[in-house]
């Protein structure tokens, strides 16, 4: 049985490092599985879905202990059904739940049994939809998710919405990749970029082919990745979440199956 808590650690911990401060406890209302977590720069706050009460959990940004959440949505009105990923647009105070074929998009400040703002679902979306991501300077919702790219042919698709999209609507763009999308995405406003870990399709689950993606979304988009990070080398087992820090110039993902956060230095991707 997993221990359900969020490990906070020093950016510069390296090994076998000890967490700086932890959220644990039943007061937090954590699950065992959480397998997204969004950080809120603006209002200093953290977000995560939680699977089995069908939740989504708000916790201040310096939460530490058996710290309970500032904010709650749950409820029947919510359509929250297994919530696993989740995308934040602090600009606009907006949440984003993919829920296979539909999208919820809740005002980030709601609290309790609340319908959502807007439900992205129907034929012409075309979502297969298991993770979300913004750029607030555009006004655009990335959808991410696997689909068929042609007859038996499986792998990722990047579905990019107006963010006023509602109902029945078709997305702008797609970005459409023969990799199977590993876990949540990050998307990078300034260059128009979205990372995301992802293994080849047909393969195993997991495997040293595993890799960290870059593509572009500037102009039309494009199916081939910018950079890879990864592959044939073997960093990667079984990749998940990937994020970035500007300031420092870094790439950092997850792998689950080496249990471990990993640092890269990719200064090309900011300069």
């Amino acid at each position: 049985m997993a221990h359900p808590q969020i490990a906070v650690f020093a950016r510069l911990a390296d090994g076998d490092a000890n967490p700086v401060r932890k959220i644990e406890g039943q007061k937090t209302l954590l699950g065992r599985t959480m397998h997204a977590i969004a950080y809120d720069e603006i209002h200093d706050e953290f977000i995560v879905p939680q699977q089995f009460a069908q939740a989504i959990l708000t916790f201040a940004g310096d939460a530490s202990g058996e710290a309970p959440p500032k904010r709650v949505i749950q409820g029947s009105k919510s359509r929250l059904m297994d919530p696993d990923r989740l995308g934040l647009d602090p600009v606009h105070h907006e949440i984003y739940i993919p829920q296979g074929d539909y999208l919820l998009i809740f005002d980030r400040r709601a609290e309790g049994n609340v319908a959502p703002l807007r439900v992205i679902e129907g034929p012409d979306t075309g979502l297969g939809a298991n993770a979300a991501g913004a750029d607030p300077s555009r006004n655009l919702i990335i959808v991410g998710g696997s689909g068929f790219l042609s007859p038996g042919e499986r792998g990722t698709i990047f579905r990019i919405f107006d963010r006023m999209a509602d109902g029945n609507v078709k997305p702008k763009m797609e970005i459409r990749g023969p990799d199977a999308m590993g876990g949540p995405f990050a998307v990078y406003p300034e260059k128009q970029l979205i990372l995301a870990t992802n293994r080849p399709t047909g393969g195993t689950l997991a495997g040293p082919e595993s890799y960290l993606g870059v593509w572009s979304y500037a102009n039309g988009g494009s199916d081939v990745p910018l950079y890879r990070i990864g592959g044939p080398n073997g960093i990667f087992e079984m990749p998940r979440g990937v994020t970035y820090d500007v300031k420092n110039k870094t790439i950092i993902a997850s792998d689950k199956r080496l249990n471990a956060v990993l640092t890269f230095s990719f200064p090309e991707l900011f300069d």
